[in-house]
């Protein structure tokens, strides 16, 4: 028999022996605990608890791809692109007809152009930095373009980190982004364009005082522009700032096709700067008539003419750029007045660069009566035989009369060759006109304004420093 105090030490060992045991188990463990026992806060917008993502994801919160996103926190959760706009949270708004009351368009939503949008007479669109609108595909009638008409205003001011975007339906771009990915500068026609109207001086054939705009059909009254019974070269349309335009030019017609940006009669006290158009099926911009200034301007990849001036256009074009594409034809298509009212543009400043591949890819073409004046012109990346050209009798008897001037050439790889005069043809191809500007010719007096230069040295063209915004920056870094 053991001695009663030999079974209580033995008792007391085996349960000291427990208790170390059991506070090694638990030491261990201190540093390894149970995912089971941790909680993720799935609302606090910060990521934690095993969450993958922003109050998403992980073990211990809701996955991402069932997270709703709440749009009024001032955080970025769910899907948003942006903090409370984007993904679930951005509206799809389609829009059509009349714009009949004062509007405006923020940038939480998308705007998608069904068809002609008008703004209403004595009405004002306003536009918010950063949206999006996109137009829906279609042709004749059907085609999608947005028409500031005669007696409305247009307030589109975006900036140079949030521009205001058109483009095309298709266009994969959501809010908050500046660029989709899945259409380039080749995309063309996927809608129309841009369309502004005024009351400034315009001349037109046999004088009338107003016309329809090339784009829209003659039964829609809303396209007329020209000063009607009311002539106003101080027209107000609005302000447009820090616009990109792209993967327009609708058909509506055999061979008519809606430019990215038309103006059409808009007066001076309309501000325009800042504006981008990629791939256009027609022209880039084209000024039909008017006394409106535009400033700041990016024409890429357009299947026609670059920068287009018709029926006395009277304003100034400064600091502006034409990258051509495979499909373009003129850097710049200049006609002057189709009535007895004149008119005398300014383009200057400007950069204008050809391209490897396009089958036409011309410098220039005057045409029609031409008048004003084209200078401080840097031209590059054109191929050989391209030319500058007056077209016809009239156009070089305005040269001849100091109505068409040309000063500051800078032509890369070219000298003054590049200034033709030609003369009208018939329709087998053969001259009914003689040249007239002779001793010296037109090519020759070219060389008082033209100069040669290598790549890099200009000292006139544009300022590209201002385009760092553009899509065309983002994509080629305007590097020619």
């Amino acid at each position: 028999m053991k001695p009663k105090n030999s079974i209580e030490m033995k008792k007391l060992l085996l349960s000291a022996l427990a208790i170390v045991a059991l506070a090694f188990t638990s030491c261990t463990n201190d540093d390894e605990p149970p995912i089971a026992e941790a909680t993720a806060t799935c609302n606090d917008g910060i990521q934690n608890q095993g969450e993958t993502g922003v109050d998403c994801g992980g073990p211990n919160c809701q996955p991402c791809t069932v997270a709703t996103a709440t749009c009024d926190d001032g955080i970025q959760n769910g899907d948003e692109t942006g903090v409370d706009i984007g993904g679930s949270c951005a509206e799809i708004i389609t829009v059509s007809g009349e714009i009949s009351a004062d509007t405006t368009w923020t940038a939480d939503n998308i705007y998608i152009l069904a068809g002609k949008v008008v703004v209403g007479v004595g009405k004002t669109l306003t536009i918010e930095p950063g949206t999006i609108i996109k137009g829906k595909a279609g042709s004749g009638s059907l085609a999608s373009a947005l028409i500031v008409q005669r007696g409305s205003k247009i307030m589109a001011v975006g900036t140079a980190e949030k521009p205001i975007i058109f483009t095309s339906e298709e266009d994969n771009i959501g809010v908050g982004q500046t660029a989709g990915t899945n259409l380039d500068e080749t995309a063309r026609g996927k809608w129309g364009g841009l369309i502004v109207l005024g009351r400034a001086t315009g001349s037109f054939k046999n004088d009338v005082t107003e016309v329809q705009i090339e784009g829209i059909p003659a039964d829609d009254t809303f396209g007329l522009y020209g000063p009607g019974d009311a002539l106003n070269d101080d027209d107000n349309s609005g302000e447009m700032e820090y616009i990109s335009i792209r993967h327009g030019g609708a058909l509506i017609g055999e061979g008519n096709e809606i430019n990215g940006l038309t103006l059409g009669s808009v007066g001076r006290g309309t501000k325009i700067n800042h504006i981008e158009v990629v791939g256009n099926v027609d022209d880039g911009i084209e000024f039909f008539g008017g006394t409106v200034d535009a400033s700041n301007l990016v024409v890429w990849a357009q299947g026609d003419d670059g920068l287009d001036i018709d029926q006395a256009y009277s304003g100034t074009i400064d600091n502006s750029l034409v990258i051509a594409g495979e499909a373009s034809d003129h850097a710049f298509e200049i006609d002057g007045p189709e009535g007895s009212i004149t008119g005398s543009f300014t383009l200057q400043n400007t950069t204008i660069v050809g391209s490897a591949t396009a089958a036409d890819g011309e410098y220039a073409d005057y045409r029609s009566n031409a008048m004003g004046t084209t200078k401080n012109i840097y031209a590059i990346g054109f191929q050989a035989g391209k030319d500058v050209e007056l077209d016809a009798n009239d156009v070089a008897q305005n040269f001849l009369d100091g109505k068409l001037t040309f000063e500051a050439w800078q032509v890369v790889g070219f000298n003054n060759s590049i200034f033709s005069e030609k003369v009208l043809k018939d329709d087998a191809g053969n001259d009914v006109q003689s040249t007239i500007i002779l001793d010296p010719t037109f090519t020759e007096r070219a060389a008082t304004w033209t100069t040669q230069v290598t790549a890099g040295a200009e000292t006139v063209g544009a300022d590209l420093s201002v385009f760092s915004w553009t899509y065309a920056y983002a994509k080629t870094g305007l590097s020619f």
